[in-house]
Order: C-alpha cells, then sequence, then structure tokens
C-alpha cells in the first residue's frame, strides 16, 4: 500500500513537471515566420505630416502577431500591457523586436524593445520629449526621432535624429539643421534614409535625406514632386531597388520603386493601375511586398501580398472588419548592414568644405547668346544672420573652415554684391568632417573634375560661429 502511494505520487510529479514545461515551451516559443503588424480601430484620415501625430505616433494602436499558416486563428496580442504601440521593427536575427509605446493615455512616447522568444519587454528611452521610428544599427545600437525645440526664439519643435546603444546609454545626436526627420531606416550599405522637411524659414515639401549614422556627409536621397508627401519607410528589394508608399497632390497613395544608383532620376509608380489606397509596406518574398492596402476610403486597411515585378496584388492574407492594419513586418533573420567608421572627433570644433566651382550648375547652358551673370562672392547665412561674405578664388573654388554642428546656407555674389544663386538648402557639418562638392546646384551624379582647386592651395578661410559674432558685437558697443 505504501510503496502504491509513493509510485501515485510519482506519476503525479512527473505529470504536473511536464506541463509546466510544456507551458513554459509554449511561452517561449519563438514568433519566427509569422507576421507582425500595427493595428488601430480610430480615425487615421488627418494625419499630421509635421508634427507625426497619428501619423508615426497612433493614439490606441497595437502590434499583434499573425499565423501565416493559420491566419484564421487568434491574433497574438503583442503588447497587451500599452495604451499605445506601434511602428514595429525586427532585429537582424529575428529575435527581438523595437517599437514605440504608452503605456498610459498621456505618456510621452518612448521606445521600446522586445524579447520575441519570452514576450518580455524593457524600455530604452526615458525623453521628455516623443521618442519614434526607431530602426537598429550594426555594434547594438539604434537610430531614432526625437521631439526637441529646433528654433530656440519661437520654441518651434521638430523631430531630430540620434542614436543610442540598445539600453539607451552612449546618446548621440545626429542631426543640426532646422528640419523635421521622421521614418528613418538603415540600409544594407550602413548609411541611414529619413524623411526630413524643412521648418525654417518656410515650410517645404519633405524630401528623402541619406546620411552616415554619425550625421556626417548628408544630402538629397529622393525629391518627390510637389504637394506630394511621403509615407513612411523605405525598404530595399534587393541590390538594386527601394520601394516605398508616396502619396499624391489628392493624397492617392501608391507604391513608389527608385533605383539605389539613381534614386533622384529613376521614379516608377508600381501601382498606378490599382485603384485605391496603400498605407505602408515591407519585403515579404521574393519580387513581393507585405502591403496594407484599402479598395475605397470608406473600408479598413487590409494586409495584401504586392509582387513588385508583376505589379500584381494578391488575395488578402488578413482583414478586420474592426482594425486596420497599419505596418506589418515579418518575422526573419535578414543580413546586418555594414559597419560604417566614423571620422567624427568631439574634440574638434570646427570642420573643413571645400567647393570646387561656384558658377558651376547643372542647370547652366550651352548657349553662348545667353547673358551669364558670374559670381565671384559667397556669403554664408547663419540662422538669423550673415556669418561671412569673402571672395572666391579665380577658378570659384573656396575652402572654408565653419563651426561643427552649426546650421548654415549659402549665396553666391557678384562684384556688386547682387545674388547669382541662392540662398541653398541648410547644411551641417560634424566635428572633423570633410566635404567637398563640384559647385552650386550640382548634379549630384556627377563626379568632379580631376583638377585641384586654387583655393585648396591656402589656408582655409574661417567662419566664426554665431558666439563668436555676438562677442565681436558687444566688443563693438563697450
Amino acid at each position: 500500500m505504501f510503496k502504491k502511494s509513493i509510485y501515485t505520487s510519482f506519476i503525479v510529479l512527473m505529470t504536473i513537471f511536464v506541463l509546466v514545461v510544456a507551458v513554459q515551451s509554449c511561452k517561449k516559443k519563438s514568433l519566427e515566420g509569422m507576421i507582425v503588424m500595427s493595428q488601430c480601430k480610430g480615425d487615421i484620415e488627418n494625419p499630421d505630416y509635421l508634427s507625426g501625430s497619428r501619423w508615426r505616433n497612433i493614439p490606441e494602436s497595437r502590434i499583434v502577431a499573425l499565423h501565416t499558416d493559420a491566419p484564421d486563428q487568434p491574433l497574438y496580442k503583442l503588447t497587451e500591457g500599452f495604451y499605445s504601440a506601434c511602428a514595429p521593427k525586427i532585429s537582424y536575427d529575428g529575435n527581438s523586436m523595437l517599437f514605440v509605446a504608452q503605456q498610459s493615455e498621456n505618456d510621452i512616447w518612448q521606445i521600446w524593445e522586445m524579447d520575441l522568444t519570452n514576450r518580455k519587454t524593457r524600455q530604452i528611452t526615458s525623453s521628455e520629449g516623443n521618442c519614434i521610428d526607431p530602426d537598429y544599427l550594426p555594434g547594438d545600437r539604434m537610430v531614432f526621432s526625437k521631439q526637441e525645440i529646433i528654433n530656440v526664439a519661437t520654441k518651434e519643435k521638430g523631430y531630430t535624429l540620434y542614436t543610442c546603444n540598445l539600453d539607451g546609454s552612449n546618446l548621440a545626436r545626429i542631426t543640426y539643421d532646422p528640419s523635421t526627420y521622421f521614418a528613418s531606416t538603415v540600409l544594407n550599405d550602413g548609411r541611414v534614409v529619413a524623411i526630413g522637411r524643412t521648418l525654417i524659414p518656410e515650410v517645404k515639401d519633405a524630401m528623402l535625406m541619406i546620411m552616415r549614422p554619425d550625421g556626417t556627409k548628408q544630402q538629397l536621397f529622393y525629391q518627390s514632386e510637389a504637394n506630394h508627401h511621403l509615407q513612411g519607410r523605405v525598404w530595399e528589394m534587393d541590390e538594386s531597388s527601394i520601394v516605398f508608399v508616396e502619396g499624391d497632390a489628392d493624397n492617392e497613395k501608391d507604391i513608389t520603386s527608385i533605383s539605389y544608383n539613381r534614386p533622384l532620376h529613376s521614379k516608377v509608380n508600381l501601382t498606378s493601375q490599382i485603384k485605391g489606397d496603400f498605407y505602408a509596406i515591407s519585403p515579404y518574398q521574393e519580387n513581393m511586398v507585405l502591403a496594407s492596402y484599402r479598395s475605397d476610403k470608406e473600408g479598413h486597411f487590409a494586409l495584401y501580398g504586392f509582387n513588385t515585378q508583376s505589379h500584381e496584388l494578391g488575395t488578402p492574407i488578413y482583414k478586420d472588419g474592426e482594425y486596420h492594419v497599419l505596418e506589418a513586418v515579418p518575422v526573419v533573420k535578414r543580413d546586418r548592414p555594414k559597419k560604417l567608421p566614423s571620422e567624427v572627433d568631439l574634440n574638434v570644433k570646427t570642420a573643413l568644405l571645400v567647393c570646387q566651382d561656384i558658377n558651376y550648375s547643372y542647370m547652366q547652358t550651352n548657349d553662348s547668346t545667353t547673358a551669364v551673370n558670374k559670381a565671384s562672392r559667397l556669403e554664408i547665412l547663419g540662422m538669423d544672420e550673415t556669418m561671412a561674405t569673402f571672395k572666391t578664388e579665380e577658378d570659384g573654388s573656396f575652402y572654408i573652415k565653419v563651426q561643427a554642428d552649426t546650421p548654415f546656407r549659402m549665396q553666391t555674389l557678384d562684384g556688386n554684391d547682387n545674388v547669382v544663386k541662392g540662398p541653398s538648402s541648410w547644411l551641417y557639418l560634424r566635428p572633423n568632417e570633410r566635404r567637398g562638392c563640384i559647385g552650386c546646384h550640382e548634379n549630384r551624379e556627377l563626379v568632379p573634375q580631376n583638377a585641384q582647386p586654387l583655393a585648396v592651395r591656402k589656408d582655409p578661410i574661417p567662419v566664426p560661429s554665431p558666439k563668436e559674432i555676438d562677442s565681436l558685437k558687444r566688443d563693438l558697443k563697450m
């Protein structure tokens, strides 16, 4: 009797042990191969493309996971403890997910990371301003947008790009111009592409800007047509093409493709023949993207597959009469981007810029009968006033030393100080950065002529910082 009791107890304990292991195993089951997507019930018809509200951060949104093999099964609710959660981005090994969230209704938006093997979350940022649109960088870092004051005089706010470690440490600002940046994406070559929009002196149309993760070598990557808007992140389909959703002046949203090598001159509308709207896309399979799409503005966005080669829209993968499907990404492993070296040295307070010829422009004409007003001087414009004006070399070249992380614009002048071209778009150089350009409104697909500019045979011309200008003014008043 005693032996039977021991045997029975042993069987019960083993049964309990097996059940516990099974439960724990289910809890830690990988999401690999599933689709993670953000959803919302509310209104998404009036997004604010300046503040990002109801566009890059969606109130009362949630993140769920979908079984692709069994789309009729209940969704895994990944962010039940949050008031709002959106913008999922999967790590290169497929084991983690960055996202933005609010724990309570009036909270600041912060960036979180979820371990997809056990669904545990941890907060990365603890900012006083909204933090949105994270993406993974090589070396256990991330890039994201942080809301802060762009114009001290007017207290105008915008989003600046930052990088940090995945534990929130080693925070580094990487953009310094009076623009707002959204939807950053890390390309396979290691560079960061983001939607940038100039705010000062007037608001301009959005464009894609590209830079290194330290903020150096920033330049225009893609320019939308007038009154068009860029809807969200860009994605690489292969080594030659990049796709994204773009809205026209009538707010009709289509999938756009551009060439990696010629992004400014290769736009193709892939969905011009498809009636309806696209909200967001992401790579899924070969020549296939996941697309949130609806056939009319009264319906909800559902999840579809779209073939980028045949331009065909497939049948719905998932649809919900209550929720919009917003951004959807597959949980898969992917190649890690290149880790680019940085020339930034924070112990150096200046940077260098050389130009080959201020009178060169890709818009210039070869017609000898057309009168050309030639520039001979350059004016450097700060946020509020002129920082410097000087004569360029006989070949039109100049070589200047500017204060690092200080935004400026340039315009060329003739001998009578009349403006010939400009002002340019905003520029900034990081500490110890060295940059060169061909000319004014240069063709960005051209390389410089194989000639040494006269300006580099001399020391660079120093351009005083705004603080130095203010100090000089105070000295002159004394």
